[in-house]
């Protein structure tokens, strides 16, 4: 009986190790924010000021808080697992120029006709970034199996939870001023 159920927790693991792996938690934060540009661009063609700028002001919000707890627990790992610094070096840099579009949107009136534009150039950045680490990085990461990415899952996703709190405090409402002060770096640890 017991070589028996060995197997069977065996099996059981890796799917409640995938529920928290943090190259799964970092997919499904990509997933959701392709999904949010896609409900942008349709309320976009509708018209729907009010609508839009929530999402838009959501999609910042969901990258700003990916960004940073990317950048301060996933990141510094996967460099010293992979030693692949200029894969680390662009995907930051590609970081910053989102940050630096997202700052100009968020700085933005919505009637002004550029905003639509630059909410889609910055849908473009974050799909181009998104297939570089999803087929590249993250590969290379789960690769190298140096690292525990069911921990690292655990901690993104406490400090991403974190993170959302201060950006969203009252729920679903963005607070702004919050996501103004993060993208300058004013964040707790």
């Amino acid at each position: 009986m017991r070589t028996e159920s060995r197997p069977a927790s065996k099996n059981a693991m890796p799917a409640s190790a995938a529920k928290h792996d943090v190259i799964v938690l970092l997919k499904q934060d990509h997933s959701k924010v392709k999904k949010l540009f896609s409900q942008f661009d349709k309320l976009a063609k509708q018209q729907e000021m009010k609508a839009k700028v929530k999402i838009a002001d959501q999609i910042c919000a969901e990258l700003i808080a990916h960004t940073i707890a990317e950048e301060e627990i996933f990141y510094p790992a996967a460099r010293e697992a992979t030693h692949a610094d200029d894969m680390l070096n662009e995907a930051n840099v590609e970081h910053d120029s989102a940050k630096d579009l997202i700052a100009k949107i968020q700085s933005m009136d919505p009637a002004d006709e550029m905003y639509d534009a630059k909410v889609t150039v910055l849908g473009e950045y974050i799909e181009h970034h998104v297939e570089e680490e999803e087929g590249e990085m993250f590969p290379k990461v789960r690769g190298t199996k140096a690292l525990d990415l069911k921990e690292m899952g655990a901690m993104l996703s406490a400090r991403k939870q974190q993170l959302m709190a201060q950006l969203c405090p009252a729920g679903d409402e963005v607070d702004t001023k919050q996501l103004a002060r993060m993208m300058r770096g004013e964040h707790a640890h």
